[in-house]
C-alpha cells in the first residue's frame, strides 16, 4: 500500500487543475520531468533524479509514472497510481555505452497511447530534462508537435492547500531549531564544519513531534571576507574574531521547505553593521506589509526599495519568491518573484521565501523570512528573532 502524505481528494484537485491548463494550452500530453512536480502529481518521493524518469499526464486518464527499473517499487510505494500505470524501463538505458536511452521508451509510451502525432508539453527548462531527451524524443515520435510548457505545473502549485500549509509550518519549527544550533554552536576557534554538522543532524533529527527530510539546498554558510558572496557553503575554517556569519538553512519536511537566514557576528560587531541590520530589518517588514490579495509581486518589493532609498542605498533586485515542495538543487518554484517589473497578483495560498539583504564592500547583513499570503495579509511562519547575533 502506497503511503502519500495527502488525501486522495488532494492529488485529485491537483490533477484536475492541471488536466484544465492542458485543455485550456491545447496540449495532447505533458511530460513531467521535474520531481517537484512528480511529486505534487504523484505522490513519487524518491532519489532517483539523477537517471531519467518522468509523468505522462493527459487531459482524461490518470498519469502514466515511467521510470528505472529498480525504481519501480519506489513508485509503487509512494505513488497512488494503479499498478497499471507504472511502468519501468531496463536498466541497459542507464548511461548506456551503446544507442539506448529512458527517452526511447518514454516515446514508445507515448506512441502506445495514440500520441505519436500528437501535441506534447515539455518541460524544457527542467534541471533534469536534458537536450538529448528533446532531441531523442524528436527523432522517434517525428510527427509529435513538441511546445515548452516548462512552468506549467508550477503555476498550479503556487497556491497551496490547507495540508500544505500545515507541513510548511512544521518544516519552520524544525528551520528554527537548525538556526538555535547554528546560533549556539558559532565561537572564535570552532570551525565552520562543526557549525554544519549542528545543523544538519537538527535537520534530520526533527522535533520530538515529527522527523525531518533532507532540504532541497544545502546550509548555505558564507562567512569573513566572503559574506557578499551568498551561495557558499562552508569549509573546516576556524571562526575568528571579527567575522560576519550568514545562515541561510530551511527544514524539510514531506518536500515541503521553510526556508530561514540569519546573520551572526563573532566578537563586537562594528557600528555600520548593526545599523545596515536595522535598516534590513526596517524594509522587510515593509514588504511583509505590503503583502496582500490583490497587489502586485512588484508592489511588495517596492516597499521593500521605498525604505532602503530613504537610506541612501540603491538595491534593484529580487528579494524573494514564490516557494514550497522541492527537490535537489533549489526549493524555488520558478514563478513569482518579489522584484521589479513581475506583475503576478498575489493570492490567499500562495507562499514566499523574503530574503532581502544588503552588502557592501565593508559589510553583509542577510535576514530571510517565509510567509504566506492569507486573506487579511501576509503572516510569516516563523517566530525567530529579527536582529543581528553576537557570538
Amino acid at each position: 500500500m502506497a503511503r502519500t502524505p495527502f488525501s486522495q481528494t488532494e492529488y485529485d484537485r491537483r490533477l484536475e487543475r492541471t488536466q484544465e491548463r492542458l485543455r485550456e494550452e491545447g496540449l495532447d500530453a505533458l511530460v513531467v520531468a521535474d520531481p517537484a512536480n512528480m511529486n505534487y502529481l504523484s505522490g513519487y518521493d524518491g532519489w532517483s533524479f539523477y537517471v531519467h524518469q518522468c509523468l505522462i499526464v493527459t487531459p482524461e486518464r490518470d498519469p502514466v509514472w515511467i521510470g528505472r527499473g529498480q525504481d519501480a517499487n519506489g513508485a509503487r510505494a509512494t505513488v497512488w497510481l494503479d499498478d497499471d500505470d507504472i511502468l519501468a524501463y531496463s536498466d541497459d538505458h542507464v548511461h548506456s555505452p551503446v544507442d539506448k536511452h529512458p527517452m526511447d521508451f518514454v516515446a514508445s509510451v507515448l506512441e502506445e497511447m495514440g500520441l505519436a502525432d500528437a501535441t506534447i508539453g515539455l518541460e524544457m527548462d527542467a534541471y533534469y530534462f536534458t537536450a538529448k531527451s528533446y532531441t531523442r524524443l524528436q527523432s522517434n515520435l517525428p510527427a509529435a508537435t513538441f511546445e515548452d510548457h516548462t512552468l506549467l505545473v508550477n503555476w498550479v502549485r503556487v497556491k497551496k492547500s490547507d495540508a500544505e500549509i500545515e507541513y510548511i509550518e512544521q518544516a519552520t519549527d524544525i528551520s528554527m531549531a537548525a538556526m538555535d544550533a547554528a546560533m549556539d554552536t558559532i565561537a572564535e576557534g570552532v570551525p565552520e564544519s562543526e557549525v554544519a554538522a549542528e545543523i544538519y543532524e537538527t535537520l534530520v533529527a526533527g522535533t520530538e513531534a515529527y522527523g525531518g527530510d533532507y532540504p532541497a539546498i544545502v546550509p548555505l554558510m558564507p562567512s569573513g571576507d566572503h559574506t557578499d558572496t551568498p551561495h557558499l557553503t562552508w569549509t573546516d575554517r576556524e571562526f575568528e574574531d571579527g567575522d560576519p556569519v550568514i545562515v541561510e538553512l530551511s527544514g524539510c519536511r514531506h518536500r515541503y521547505h521553510s526556508p530561514l537566514a540569519r546573520t551572526a557576528f563573532v566578537g563586537d560587531p562594528p557600528e555600520i553593521l548593526t545599523e545596515t541590520a536595522d535598516i534590513v530589518v526596517e524594509g522587510l517588514n515593509a514588504a511583509l506589509d505590503a503583502a496582500e490579495p490583490g497587489v502586485t509581486a512588484e508592489s511588495v518589493e517596492k516597499a521593500w526599495r521605498d525604505v532602503i532609498e530613504r537610506h541612501g542605498i540603491e538595491k534593484t533586485s529580487r528579494i524573494g519568491y514564490s516557494m514550497g515542495l522541492g527537490y535537489p538543487p533549489d526549493w524555488g518554484e520558478h514563478t513569482a518573484s518579489l522584484r521589479p517589473k513581475d506583475e503576478t497578483v498575489l493570492e490567499a495560498g500562495m507562499t514566499f521565501h523574503l530574503i532581502p539583504g544588503i552588502w557592501t564592500s565593508d559589510v553583509g547583513f542577510e535576514l530571510s523570512e517565509t510567509f504566506h499570503v492569507t486573506k487579511n495579509g501576509a503572516e510569516r511562519f516563523s517566530t525567530y528573532p529579527q536582529r543581528l547575533f553576537e557570538r
